[in-house]
């Protein structure tokens, strides 16, 4: 039985000819990646790096960041994933709340005081998005982590999505392309999901839609995940013509807007499907291909509870809506700081998501939006993201965020920030979401803004939106 992530390499069919990771100009074969491996693995040990040691990998998006994970796993340490383009201030935070034992980037092992130990059981330390709050450094185990994989590629290995049998013998999946940072947990997971499904992994160095235009082609790419950001990079890219051959793309890391994947699908005919997890409790509600071919109608859920997950509606109103509560066959250990999941788990072992969804007939979750972003205007329920897409509706709105600010008679009114590219006036943002939707609903003024402020996954720091306008005296 597999009980490290390490074994991913013994395990996977690749011989050491075999190639294994391609970038846009290089192809690495096993036998070369593990070499590479190992090469960390004894810098790694001529510094006296061990079980029990946090490493801080600092690389870019290349074969060499993988290999530097994998090293660290080899002499039985924990790496944390940090962006090399991350900004000064931002890189002391993350290793004042890690307190890892070395950092290890593109030039070498520099070894750091006052080291913390982790448990040797530890794999890698991931961030919340920091969407509500400052990140949090969360640890995962091995053995967790492996369940979060295995809970997914259960149902494809069961529908023969990646089995059967060729001419040569057991067909190989088809390789799994990875378009976002390997820094992200979003990167990190798509390499393990490869590698557990036998795949070979395309690594992007970074996204440009040529660039991935051109590896779909190249390598016959019909299912992929992209973040919101990359899949409006590709719907405004003004010359590419297809997709060909993909067919399935799956949003990931923060939320889509329904307009950007209707455009999509109009534009390239590749079905958009979102999936719902975080990063505590990893990929809890997705999609099949079965379900996405026979529920067509059901696009713009977050799909079904993956196998072993229970999902509970907490205090559902008339419509269905409520708390998002979801128990999964295994989490993460917890915090850095020590702090347990425990305050977010019932007694019957269902996680408290924090977000409010409603589940149809069928078993599929529909998301509403964050509890902590619900805007109660004098007893009305406003769903920001429901306000938001109706703004972008309209061609002169690039972006736009709705948070809700104190009110003295209603407790709280929606407003909104909003990123034009053209001119419009406010009587016309507001005529539009009144021809949209009903009057508590419509924001009671628009704040123009050059960028909305996003984390490294694209998700919308609401916080700091509502922040900076309850600054500037609105409404």
């Amino acid at each position: 039985m597999t009980t490290s992530l390490f074994e991913l390499l013994a395990e996977h069919p690749a011989g050491p000819t075999e190639p294994l990771i391609h970038t846009m100009n290089a192809t690495v074969t096993m036998g070369e990646f593990r070499a590479a491996v190992d090469a960390v693995a004894d810098q790694l040990r001529s510094v006296g790096i061990g079980p029990g040691d946090a490493v801080v990998i600092a690389r870019p998006n290349d074969v060499g960041f993988v290999a530097a994970m994998f090293g660290v796993w080899s002499v039985g340490g924990a790496f944390v994933p940090m962006n090399p383009r991350a900004p000064e201030p931002e890189r002391a935070a993350a290793l004042v709340a890690t307190r890892p034992r070395a950092v290890l980037d593109a030039v070498g092992v520099t070894e750091l005081a006052d080291a913390q130990a982790v448990d040797p059981g530890v794999a890698f330390v991931l961030w919340t998005s920091g969407t509500t709050g400052a990140p949090k450094p969360i640890l995962h185990t091995h053995t967790a982590y492996l369940e979060l994989l295995d809970r997914v590629l259960g149902p494809l290995r069961g529908a023969g999505a990646s089995s059967g049998s060729g001419p040569d013998g057991p067909r190989r999946p088809p390789p799994n392309l990875i378009p976002v940072a390997l820094a992200l947990n979003a990167g990190i997971y798509n390499v393990l999901f490869g590698l557990r499904a036998g795949a070979e992994i395309v690594v992007m160095d970074r996204f440009t839609p040529t660039e991935f235009a051109t590896l779909v082609v190249r390598h016959a790419i019909r299912s992929t995940v992209l973040p919101p950001a990359a899949i409006t990079m590709l719907n405004d890219a003004p010359d590419l013509e297809t997709l060909a051959p993909l067919r399935y793309v799956r949003s990931i890391t923060a939320p889509l807007s329904a307009l950007q994947a209707r455009r999509f699908t109009e534009r390239f005919g590749v079905t958009v499907l979102n999936g719902y997890g975080q990063a505590e409790i990893g990929e809890v509600i997705g999609w099949t291909a079965a379900d996405a071919r026979e529920h067509p109608e059901k696009v713009g859920a977050v799909g079904r509870a993956h196998p072993g997950v229970a999902v509970r509606i907490g205090a559902p109103d008339a419509d269905g809506v409520g708390a998002l509560l979801v128990r999964p066959p295994a989490m993460a250990a917890g915090y850095v700081s020590g702090a347990e999941l425990a305050d977010r788990i019932d007694a019957d072992g269902f996680v408290d998501t924090g977000d409010l969804a409603r589940v149809d007939a069928e078993g599929f979750v529909w998301i509403e939006g964050r509890a902590g972003d619900l805007i109660n205007r004098g007893g009305n329920k406003v769903f920001p993201d429901q306000v938001e897409e109706v703004l972008r509706l309209l061609l002169e709105v690039r972006d736009a965020a709705v948070v809700g600010i104190p009110d003295d008679r209603l407790g709280q009114v929606p407003v909104a920030a909003v990123v034009t590219t053209g001119e419009i006036t406010d009587d016309a943002l507001a005529a539009h979401c009144r021809a949209q939707l009903v009057a508590y609903k419509v924001p009671v003024a628009f704040h123009r803004v050059d960028a909305l402020p996003r984390n490294d996954a694209g998700k919308l720091a609401r916080r700091i939106v509502a922040e900076t306008i309850r600054g500037e005296g609105s409404p």
